[in-house]
């Protein structure tokens, strides 16, 4: 297989980025996890139900061993939960515990969760990895932890060793409970950019890689098509430009929705992915119940886009300019196509190219940027908290521009308590039309996944959730 970037810590509290997070789960596992039609599926636990309205019983296997030999029990997923929410430990997914009033052992094999309140997403906090105790619970600093570079899990894989822009290889975990994988191990390669896993795949240095549209409609021959079967799904993901909300440049909400007017999100869609996209709207992911359907991307319109950037004070003698920053990769041609339609509109756009760790260490997470464009992948169920609500500008949240609406907040605060799928629903379309209306972000497009796996693979069967859900089961013939 190929990575994009290096992974930075194989912890499933901490990975934030894509590598690390998909290195995790194979690793890692959780109470509970979900199925290739995105139903919930039982992985440590051995089955759960609802007390009342605001408790959750968990019963675990009794099978499980860490892959150091150790026995898996509920004092590793309390010790998880404590980790979480602890002070010292800075990680974005601590907000979805915060809901929870306790954590408590009842026996070695029943972990009982009482929440604050009904909350909507009781369930699925626990699709989070599960760390060990018995590795961990000495441990003066998490974040900076050799076991972040050598972890101990209870997954289907381990990692043999971590070396930084070399290849990662994972061997198969023979005691794995719910069975041995069929295959040894798994190598990452390391493939920077689209043009070089595709040169890999190609020499048959990889076996599944991803894809672009310019590939797939241009590139790729008659042998290709022999040795690879090409899996498309509509990705769980979208691009966008991230404005720096505490940036006197951007806080004028004149200025986000004439540069959202100056861009022609269609035109992206048709040069980078040869059609094999759709255009953003907003935050959430169509096809799911917090999506509006209502709200439009807004059409092309430089003429209005410099009556705005006027009032704002902006006019060809004194030009709008930002820099944006992005990583190394596809991006870079996005960005080159938005630097040129913000052109039309007398905007100065200046871009600036980082690789992925020094761009996440350097500028995002300090925040120290005007713009940013990057991409966000999205959950099986929307929770906005994170990225949206005003709590999460913090260090360490995801909410990365400094995103603040009264109106948005509350909501996110009430739809935390409501558990009634149709009214929750009502009112995610209502914070997606609120933040649609802000131009926090200039939502670009959904792209579709396109992803290539050796014909001598099997079984490969595409899902939301990936072409690799069942790994496991993947058997590759010589």
């Amino acid at each position: 297989m190929g990575m994009s970037a290096n992974p930075s810590r194989i912890n499933p509290i901490l990975s934030t980025d894509s590598v690390s997070g998909e290195i995790s789960q194979r690793i890692f596992n959780s109470l509970i996890t979900y199925d290739e039609d995105v139903s919930i599926k039982l992985e440590l636990a051995k089955s759960y139900r609802f007390l009342d309205d605001k408790t959750l019983l968990f019963t675990l296997r009794d099978d499980v061993f860490w892959s150091d030999g150790e026995r898996f029990s509920a004092q590793d997923v309390l010790f998880t939960y404590e980790t979480i929410i602890s002070p010292k430990v800075f990680t974005p997914y601590a907000e979805s515990f915060k809901h929870i009033d306790k954590v408590e052992m009842i026996d070695n094999l029943s972990v009982k969760v009482t929440y604050k309140y009904p909350y909507f997403n009781a369930l699925e906090t626990w699709t989070m990895g599960i760390l060990p105790y018995h590795i961990l619970h000495n441990e003066t600093s998490i974040m900076t932890s050799s076991f972040n570079q050598n972890p101990i899990g209870t997954g289907a894989f381990t990692l043999r060793d971590f070396s930084v822009s070399k290849n990662f290889i994972l061997e198969a975990n023979k005691k794995y409970f719910l069975g041995s994988p069929k295959l040894d191990r798994i190598v990452y390669h390391f493939a920077p950019d689209p043009a070089t896993e595709f040169l890999m795949l190609k020499s048959g240095e990889l076996d599944i890689g991803n894809l672009t549209p310019l590939q797939v409609k241009k590139q790729i021959d008659k042998k290709f098509h022999e040795q690879f079967n090409i899996y498309e799904t509509m990705s769980n993901s979208y691009s966008y430009v991230g404005f720096n909300l505490n940036s006197p440049k951007f806080k004028d909400a004149h200025i986000r929705e004439a540069l959202s007017l100056a861009i022609d999100r269609q035109e992206l869609i048709n040069l980078l992915l040869f059609g094999e996209g759709v255009v953003c709207t907003g935050p959430f992911m169509p096809q799911t119940k917090a999506f509006n359907p209502d709200v439009k991307a807004p059409k092309r319109d430089i003429k209005k886009a410099k009556e705005l950037l006027l009032k704002a004070g902006y006019d060809e003698k004194n030009p709008f300019s930002f820099e944006i920053i992005t990583n190394s990769g596809p991006r870079i041609y996005i960005a080159q196509i938005l630097q040129r339609q913000l052109k039309e509109a007398g905007v100065q756009m200046s871009i600036r190219v980082m690789e992925w760790q020094a761009f996440l260490n350097t500028v995002v997470h300090p925040r120290r940027f005007e713009a940013i464009l990057m991409g966000w992948q999205m959950g099986i169920k929307s929770d906005a908290y994170q990225i949206w609500h005003s709590e999460s500008a913090k260090t360490g949240g995801f909410n990365l521009v400094g995103y603040k609406n009264d109106e948005v907040d509350a909501l996110i605060k009430k739809a935390e308590k409501t558990v009634d799928e149709e009214e929750f629903g009502a009112i995610y379309r209502r914070i997606f039309e609120l933040i649609k209306d802000d131009n926090p972000y200039l939502f670009l497009y959904i792209p579709k996944a396109l992803t290539a796996v050796k014909k001598s693979i099997s079984p490969v069967r595409a899902s939301i959730i990936g072409v690799d859900h069942n790994i496991i089961e993947w058997v590759k013939e010589e």
